[in-house]
């Protein structure tokens, strides 16, 4: 749209002052608003607005007049891509799609248009929508892929049939909220959310309470996104109803409590792992979603390349001692404990875990689920595990003194022990095991390796932007690479271009999916005088860059030189 021919319209129909629109166009600039919000601020309603944009666009505009976009019509194009170009499906009219846009000379718009057109094999036309018109469409998404609108008629028809008003009394409200929670709406809600969040590759579901309203949020690529917008009048129902399917205490709403259960999901199996906490607007839920068949990863798969993926090979292949992975809840520990697993799993080896839950099952491992509740946590297992003569044990999480001492006293009895710990670095894991009341001279004889990892978006391969390794670029490269060891830096091949990220059609955020970034600190006789002098992380990290390794930050820079992530994704993290 030309924004001086759409500006003099406005000044002819006497709309707006030069002034005035002068201030919008700056003020829109200034708050990321619509410039169509910021002047219906200064008066213009947006019904004048529309015919505006019409009369300097010729294309014909089109109001909903607060009528709903059935979810049929919001499946044919994703929501990522509405929010990212500014368009929404209206309707499905004699065969032709009909979409709403706010940008008609967004070209980038255009194109993507094009190609969700052709991939749903439907033409489409376009009108000029208002701003609340379309935010009114992107509400209806709600995340879910335009399904959960049916099923929000559903429930809020069952509320208003079924809820008292408030005048009734306490007794008769919960008793309706209990028939309401055991109706078909609440049941098709929870089943709704954990469906779309599976299909959605959501990692976790938070389902928070405030003052007005329950927000559903998922956790996709470790970023988490507002997907269902809820009236608070369901929230101890919907609590409720997944307490139902833990087991918890439902008249318990004062501290927190834990649960599990599973549901099949296209005709899968999810696990799902459940923790409620109190808050001041009521209970806040957080549900983990662990799919058992996702697949293992190998070790090249998590990320694992060059100098790091030759020194875990050799880590693992060493008759007996222990294997360390550190990091942040949500860092994939897990996982590259599950791709190193999947290495040493062979017949001649007896393999026992102990997890706390079993996110994917292993065929030819003994997994074990610890459980606390009853005296089954990771000290006890250890101590059991060792009566089961193991080759290898992998403990999900060293959390106190007495795990540590059991797993170095395995180590030392010849068995390979895999396990994680929290710290911010690999150099940080050998103070961590002292502070944990470790002998330092039990340290060297079993420590094989100390790794840290983080995860990194990577980008999507079939959308990415190319920028020139050249210049500035060039030079912020080479700062961060300079500190590495001169027998690697000999190994780094220099792209003529990296790649950052750049959303389209088919890939809105441009990004897709995870990779991890690591270090790994291998154990060595230098190490070893070190622990045993005086263990300080100067100390370590100077023995650390001696023996070549990298940190997680030059890692990552390998691989936005791979085009596998961008610098941008990178710093997000490290």
């Amino acid at each position: 749209m030309a924004d001086a021919r759409f500006a003099d319209l406005l000044l002819q129909k006497g709309l707006v002052t030069r002034d005035k629109i002068e201030w919008a166009k700056q003020e829109a600039q200034t708050t990321g608003l619509f410039l169509e919000e910021v002047l219906e601020k200064l008066g213009v309603s947006q019904a004048q607005i529309l015919d505006t944009k019409s009369k300097v666009t010729g294309i014909p505009s089109k109001s909903l007049d607060g009528a709903r976009v059935h979810f049929d019509v919001l499946k044919y194009v994703p929501e990522d891509s509405a929010r990212t170009y500014k368009f929404a499906p209206l309707g499905v009219k004699e065969g032709v799609l009909e979409v709403g846009i706010i940008d008609p000379s967004d070209l980038d718009a255009r194109e993507a248009l094009q190609f969700i057109a052709s991939r749903v094999n439907m033409p489409f036309r376009v009108y000029l929508i208002s701003i609340p018109d379309y935010k009114q469409v992107l509400d209806e998404y709600k995340g879910l892929g335009g399904e959960v609108t049916k099923v929000l008629g559903e429930l809020e028809t069952a509320l208003r049939d079924e809820i008292p008003d408030e005048s009734a009394e306490k007794g008769e409200i919960v008793s309706a909220a209990d028939k309401v929670m055991e109706d078909a709406p609440i049941t098709k809600m929870v089943a709704v959310i954990l469906k779309h969040a599976t299909e959605g590759k959501a990692s976790d579901i938070h389902i928070e309470p405030s003052k007005d309203k329950l927000r559903v949020r998922f956790r996709v690529d470790g970023v988490l996104h507002t997907s269902l917008i809820l009236p608070m009048r369901v929230q101890e129902s919907i609590i409720a109803r997944i307490k139902i399917l833990t087991n918890m205490q439902l008249d318990e709403k004062r501290k927190p409590q834990d649960g599990r259960f599973s549901a099949r999901i296209d005709n899968r199996d999810i696990d799902f792992r459940v923790s409620a906490f109190p808050t001041a607007f009521g209970e806040k839920i957080a549900i983990r979603i662990l799919d058992p068949e996702k697949g293992i990863r190998s070790l090249e798969e998590s990320g694992l390349i060059g100098r790091n993926l030759k020194a875990v090979e050799a880590g693992l292949s060493e008759p007996y001692g222990m294997v360390l992975i550190t990091g942040p809840t949500g860092s994939g520990k897990t996982t590259t404990l599950y791709s190193m697993l999947n290495e040493l799993n062979q017949e001649r080896y007896n393999i026992v875990s102990l997890e706390d839950p079993i996110e994917y099952n292993i065929a030819g491992v003994n997994q074990s689920q610890v459980r606390p509740e009853i005296g089954y946590d990771f000290a006890s297992g250890l101590r059991s595990i060792l009566r089961q003569d193991p080759d290898i044990i992998m403990v999900g999480e060293i959390r106190d003194r007495e795990t540590a001492q059991l797993a170095i006293h395995a180590a030392l009895t010849g068995h390979i022990v895999l396990s994680t710990l929290h710290t911010n670095s690999a150099i940080g894991v050998i103070p961590r095991l002292i502070d944990m009341g470790v002998e330092p001279y039990l340290i060297p004889p079993t420590l094989n390796l100390a790794i840290a990892q983080r995860l990194v978006r990577t980008l999507c391969q079939d959308s990415k932007k190319a920028m020139p390794l050249t210049g500035a670029l060039k030079e912020r490269i080479d700062n961060e690479l300079k500190e590495i060891s001169p027998e690697e830096r000999k190994k780094i091949v220099y792209p003529k271009e990296i790649y950052q990220a750049l959303p389209s059609a088919t890939c809105p955020k441009g990004t897709s999916g995870r990779m991890a970034v690591f270090e790994v600190l291998a154990m060595s006789p230098e190490l070893e005088k070190i622990i045993l002098k005086s263990p300080t992380e100067t100390d370590i990290t100077a023995e650390a860059r001696r023996q070549g390794m990298l940190t997680m930050r030059e890692d990552g820079i390998m691989k936005v030189l791979q085009g596998k992530i961008g610098v941008e994704e990178l710093s997000e993290v490290i």
